[in-house]
């Protein structure tokens, strides 16, 4: 049987007040405001595997950006009027706004077409000046891009030049490459996103303020005629998530013991969605609670797609998945921020701010999402021990995979230990892919209304977030980019090393305690006091 709507008198649910998935009807259409133009075609790209590591590009010297391209110098081609300042959400519509798209403010040389840049100088046919929109209702926030460019010529060698990036420094910097998609070889190849670019480069802007920074690149498009995207991660758009929770509703095993229900609906409309995931099978009185989360940060794509990989595993059918249902309950809210999603912010909601800063003092008529994601957890900490919280998000900045964690440094020595005994066995379990030395746990004041934060201040000791970089791993032999396969991947580690860290038989995990211990002791370089209480958290991560 399904299990119950409501799941309210033992599993903290939410009641079964809007449409959800069916497998006897197509999803509900997405919410735009109405400033928002929308492509009115249906896009939607294959997934594919590159069948060797795409490493990262190496320097080749001295690297000048390239000569600049102002406004002057070329034609714009396209401009998006941009939302005026000060403008709040006000309302949304399914399409967005009504009417037809903005057309090119120029003809191209050519026949070329570049869609969805707000305003696009070019010298020539082959080059190319982007500003990104910032984070809708906001002046800030530009740094993730997708865009789509076509009827393209095969032979010249074009360049892209984002100009007002706002972070000063990027893995763009240490050898990451942009990603290209090919309609052309999608559809005769069966070849999906892939890495691409020569001459990449991240720079400083001249005489601009606040400065901004520019991320330059040369490519040759593999076909005459295509129709291809650029993006900075792999998408994964709320209708990508919406089509895959109809598969797992319309499968009757996974219906069994998932229930997709809706958590509340966004500022536009959109539903946020809520998985119970727990077997039938054992005592549900006394099954500990998992709560996963992804997509606070609408831009943070890699979220959704180690969200993906770990919704995969526990629903399918391999007997470490059927042990983890039976032991835990699974309170799943794989897409956070749908309205940031759907309109392509970097990092903020149709509020103007950071969901991910909001959860000490969120209010539920501005941040839905987090305010009933919050209650939830109070009403089953209530009634049962809420045994890990984990919020998966993106890094720009750094290499690998790794967590934060908290330490208050008031804790006993134990928990101190047992705080990072979870990620350096992750690390164990994905050694080419996940990096315990980067990993912090010191609670920041800056930090303070996060979600792993506020989570850890309501008693759940074992309080996360796995940031998972844009670029790639560094680690062992590797000096690549993530592929998608990579990053589902992370989800299965994190599911085994759940199995690892509330094993009944801790051998694994008091040999990871005594390494934590090693480790610290290590990196104080003297021995602490009993019960470690002479040593601040500032001091073991100096």
């Amino acid at each position: 049987p399904v299990p119950s709507a409501r799941h309210r008198g033992s599993l903290g649910g939410p009641r079964d007040l809007f449409a959800l998935p069916s497998a006897r009807r197509p999803p509900p259409p997405p919410h735009w405001p109405i400033e928002c133009e929308v492509i009115k075609e249906p896009i939607q790209h294959i997934e594919w595997v590159p069948p060797e590591p795409e490493p990262f590009c190496q320097p080749t010297g001295h690297e000048w950006p390239p000569a600049p391209l102002s406004e002057e110098q070329g034609t714009i081609v396209y401009h998006l009027s941009p939302v005026p300042p000060g403008s709040c959400f006000t309302r949304a519509r399914v399409g967005g706004a009504p009417g037809p798209l903005s057309s090119p403010a120029a003809p191209l040389e050519g026949g070329q077409e570049l869609e969805r840049g707000p305003l696009l100088p070019c010298r020539g046919p082959y080059e190319y000046v982007l500003r990104l929109r910032p984070d809708l209702y906001t002046a800030k926030h530009t740094q993730w891009f997708y865009f789509r460019v076509q009827n393209t010529r095969k032979d010249p060698l074009y360049r892209f030049t984002i100009a007002n990036l706002a972070k000063p420094t990027s893995l763009y910097g240490e050898g990451m490459r942009p990603l290209l998609y090919s309609q052309r070889d999608a559809q005769s190849r069966g070849v999906g996103w892939r890495r691409v670019g020569t001459q990449v480069r991240y720079y400083r802007g001249g005489g601009e303020e606040p400065a901004t920074f520019h991320l330059s690149w040369t490519v040759r498009f593999p076909h005459d005629g295509d129709t291809c995207f650029f993006a900075h991660s792999y998408p994964y758009t709320y209708t990508d998530l919406q089509r895959y929770l109809e598969r797992v509703v319309g499968d009757p095993a996974c219906s069994r013991y998932c229930a997709v229900r809706a958590l509340c609906r966004s500022l536009a409309g959109n539903t946020v969605y809520l998985l119970t995931i727990t077997s039938p099978a054992g005592t549900a009185a006394a099954k500990r609670v998992v709560v996963l989360s992804a997509r606070a940060h609408p831009g943070e794509s890699v979220g959704s797609w180690a969200m993906r990989g770990f919704l995969d595993f526990l629903l399918s059918a391999h007997p470490d998945a059927r042990l983890l249902r039976r032991l835990f309950v699974f309170k799943v809210v794989p897409m956070l921020n749908p309205d940031g999603v759907v309109v392509g912010n970097s990092r903020c909601s149709l509020a103007g701010r950071d969901p991910n800063r909001a959860y000490g003092t969120a209010l539920r008529g501005s941040f839905p999402g987090v305010w009933h994601l919050r209650a939830m957890v109070e009403r089953v900490l209530a009634e049962r021990e809420v045994v890990l919280y984990c919020d998966f998000h993106g890094h720009s900045r750094k290499n690998n995979v790794f967590m934060y964690g908290c330490d208050g440094g008031g804790a006993s020595a134990g928990l101190r230990l047992l705080q990072r005994a979870f990620p350096l066995m992750l690390s164990k379990n994905a050694p080419d892919k996940f990096s315990f030395p980067s990993c912090k746990f010191k609670v920041q004041k800056s930090k303070a209304g996060t979600g792993r934060v506020v989570m850890w201040r309501l008693g759940i000791s074992h309080s996360y977030t796995m940031e998972v970089a844009f670029g790639g791993s560094t680690l062992g032999r590797r000096n690549s980019h993530f592929s998608v396969e990579d990053l589902k991947s992370l989800g299965y580690h994190l599911c085994d090393t759940l199995l690892d860290f509330c094993d009944p038989h801790p051998a694994k995990l008091q040999q990871c305690l005594a390494e934590v211990d090693v480790l610290l002791r290590q990196r104080l370089g003297r021995e602490p006091c009993p019960g470690w209480d002479d040593v601040s958290t500032s001091e073991l991560e100096s």
